[in-house]
């Protein structure tokens, strides 16, 4: 049966009632933690008895208003009970809140069930006034929704990852996406300056990240072009390979991030193909691999060297592009090396048993330039 505050005489500020409902739910009871978003109201909903409903105006006695919150929050619920906890605004600019809150007897494997959350967002409300609820997102959600899961197929493969999210918006809308077709006979063909790699042996972390195997590096690998230098973050592999040279898309490709002093990206395409021997960095980044999703494993000290995944003739195509996977960030310099480089079969079918197909499809060039280094 509803409760309704039997004194209107006193008036109590939206703030101080915000307040209250806080004090309130951080000193819930255990059962709190099973409360989850109230659901829409449907004719079926309606017949299931509710506990209380605890209404509150600017014009409710906040005592009495805190009394009706302690006893409902401390009542022993039985089974298919609930407790309702809204805020909404009212007419006038005044927060309306109510308390909300079940327990069904079973356990919830949601993770914005959980005590702490509700606190944390009664915390929010408690300094804003409109309308609010505990409901949509996870801890630790951003303001676009949270976690967004994207994919290479499927329903969030890449033709919806512009959809995903606001932040995802240039991968359908961006005129300088990667990766490119890259057509030999529409390059820019002449002198290029070549790009001065200056890799050392150096520690890396191997990282299943849920969408492919990535090696963080730490030491002093860089390389130097068009006039500035870009510090070595990370590689990772991509099959097949993402970019295509005159429609011909290789067996895998391993993508070097670089980063110079101003926040601009430069990534070396290096392509793979099956050889009759293995690759020596790739051997031991296998080696070392984590089959978890999220899982990192430590390589030992100055394992990584850069130089035994670099082809010998380092002429490049050279263009602009962007990431090629979410935000899909543009103004990222390309540079895919001529050469191929050779693996073996057997650590081919390693990765492809983990990761069977990683790679964006071909974006459009869009008239870009592509220079092809002579």
């Amino acid at each position: 049966m509803p409760i309704r505050p039997t004194s209107a005489a006193q008036r109590l500020r939206p703030k101080a009632l915000n307040a209250l409902l806080l004090a309130a739910l951080c000193c819930a009871p255990a059962w709190a933690n099973d409360v989850e978003p109230a659901p829409k109201p449907t004719a079926k909903a309606a017949k299931k008895e509710v506990l209380g409903e605890i209404s509150a105006t600017s014009a409710s006695n906040p005592k009495e208003v805190g009394n009706q919150l302690r006893e409902a929050l401390g009542t022993e619920v039985a089974g298919k009970k609930k407790l309702l906890i809204n805020v909404s605004k009212v007419p006038g600019g005044t927060s309306t809140p109510a308390v909300s809150s079940k327990n069904s007897g079973g356990s919830s494997n949601s993770n914005m069930s959980s005590r702490q959350y509700i606190q944390a967002r009664a915390a929010a409300l408690a300094g804003h006034g409109g309308t609010a609820q505990i409901a949509g997102a996870a801890p630790g959600a951003d303001a676009h929704g949270g976690d967004v899961h994207w994919a290479y197929e499927g329903e969030n493969g890449p033709q919806a990852w512009g959809k995903l999210k606001p932040d995802f918006n240039l991968c359908a809308i961006g005129k300088r996406q990667s990766p490119i077709n890259i057509e030999e006979g529409n390059t820019l063909q002449g002198p290029a300056e070549p790009v001065q790699f200056n890799y050392t042996p150096s520690n890396g972390t191997v990282v299943n990240n849920g969408h492919t195997i990535q090696v963080d590096v730490q030491g002093d690998n860089s390389i130097t072009v068009r006039g500035s230098r870009y510090r070595l973050l990370q590689f990772h592999f991509h099959t097949p390979s993402e970019e295509s040279v005159n429609y011909k898309r290789f067996s895998m490709v391993a993508h070097l991030v670089h980063k110079n002093d101003e926040g601009q990206l430069a990534v070396v395409a290096v392509l793979l193909d099956p050889g009759t021997a293995p690759n020596p960095l790739i051997d031991k980044v296998w080696t070392y691999m984590p089959l978890d999703s999220g899982d990192r494993v430590r390589m030992p000290r100055e394992l990584v060297n850069m130089n035994e995944l670099l082809p010998s003739d380092q002429r490049y195509y050279q263009f602009m592009g962007s990431l090629t996977t979410p935000p899909c960030t543009e103004g990222v310099l390309w540079m895919v090396l001529k050469q191929p480089m050779t693996i073996s079969r057997n650590q081919l079918r390693l990765f492809t048993q983990l990761y069977p197909m990683n790679a964006r499809p071909v974006q459009a060039l869009n008239a870009r330039p592509v220079r092809d280094a002579q």
